[in-house]
């Protein structure tokens, strides 16, 4: 039997707009509201992302994030 998604979490975040609409994007082709769809990508984090990209991404990401504040 599945285990039942309860959302029991609730937290104020902050995400660029390009990441929202993104999110946006994932959860309406996977028709997921936006909180169903963050679940699923965190409770499947490690099957869903490559290691060697996301390590290099967030080297990338991390580079430009003082510029992106500004």
């Amino acid at each position: 039997m599945p285990k039942r998604l309860r959302l029991t979490r609730r937290f104020p975040v902050a995400m660029s707009e390009d990441g929202y609409r993104r999110l946006k994007r994932f959860a309406h082709d996977a028709g997921l509201d936006e909180g169903e769809a963050l679940s699923f990508l965190f409770e499947n984090f490690d099957s869903v992302t490559d290691r060697d990209n996301l390590t290099h991404r967030l080297r990338l990401f991390n580079s430009e994030l003082e510029a992106r504040k500004k």
